[in-house]
């Protein structure tokens, strides 16, 4: 396997200087960009609460909110990593994809 062949991945090509790019379809473009959308609005939301002067509860909760929406657009965004750019690199016999997959997995749950 040549330097070229191994620097390309399903996720795109490995640039030394720019990292790795995954090209995504506009339909999930959109539905990516639409839920952290909604997180930057709970965000603004928690501020506001903060200027405000929510009660300490009520502003957890919603912080509470936050973390689960991030929670979910990662689950999400893995989920599709996993079917994806693991998936192709593994039949390709990449099989360093995994080591990658693992040590993400694991800053994850930090």
């Amino acid at each position: 396997m040549d330097k070229e062949e191994k620097d390309k991945c399903c996720c795109g090509l490995v640039s030394d200087v720019e990292g790795r790019i995954k090209e995504r379809s506009d339909d999930e473009k959109k539905k990516l960009v639409n839920r952290l959308n909604r997180i930057e609005g709970q965000i603004r939301g928690v501020k506001n609460m903060l200027e405000t002067d929510a009660y300490c509860t009520d502003i957890l909760i919603q912080v509470s909110a936050i973390s689960a929406a991030l929670n979910s657009f990662n689950k999400e965004l893995l989920a599709r990593h996993i079917r994806t750019c693991v998936a192709t690199d593994i039949r390709e016999g990449r099989d360093d994809s995994m080591e990658d997959l693992l040590k993400t997995i694991q800053k994850l749950m930090k």
